[in-house]
């Protein structure tokens, strides 16, 4: 299993990076195409909204995604928080692993590297 994430502002691929994934695939325009199951780590847009690339790479690999973590920010965005990785859920049938604020951080990364190990075992 793989990992696969989006990043704007560069804090998902800082977080993915700082807790040593193997191998990410980072999503450009969405176009990217992967034959193997993946869990997505995924920003938001908006108020709420899955982002225009996360949502063409689902829909070019929507077979494979087993799970999702979501990356917002609880202070601009409370309300909404995340709401990415909820729509994607919904849509995909698939659970929410974890969401993490902003960069997240040392007890995120600990907690995603258990949640990780479990996941990429299966």
């Amino acid at each position: 299993m793989k990992v696969v994430y989006a990043t704007a502002q560069g804090k998902t691929e800082a977080f993915v990076n700082r807790i040593g994934v193997k191998d990410p695939v980072k999503i450009g325009d969405g176009s990217e195409k992967i034959n193997e199951d993946y869990i997505l780590f995924t920003y938001t847009t908006g108020h709420g909204e899955v982002p225009a690339p996360v949502a063409a790479f689902i829909k070019n690999n929507a077979s494979n995604i087993k799970a999702v973590i979501g990356v917002g920010n609880i202070p601009f965005h409370a309300d909404t928080f995340a709401f990415a990785a909820d729509n994607i859920a919904k849509q995909y049938n698939v659970p929410i692993l974890y969401k993490i604020d902003g960069a997240g951080e040392e007890i995120d990364e600990k907690r995603v590297k258990l949640i990780l190990n479990k996941w990429l075992m299966k």
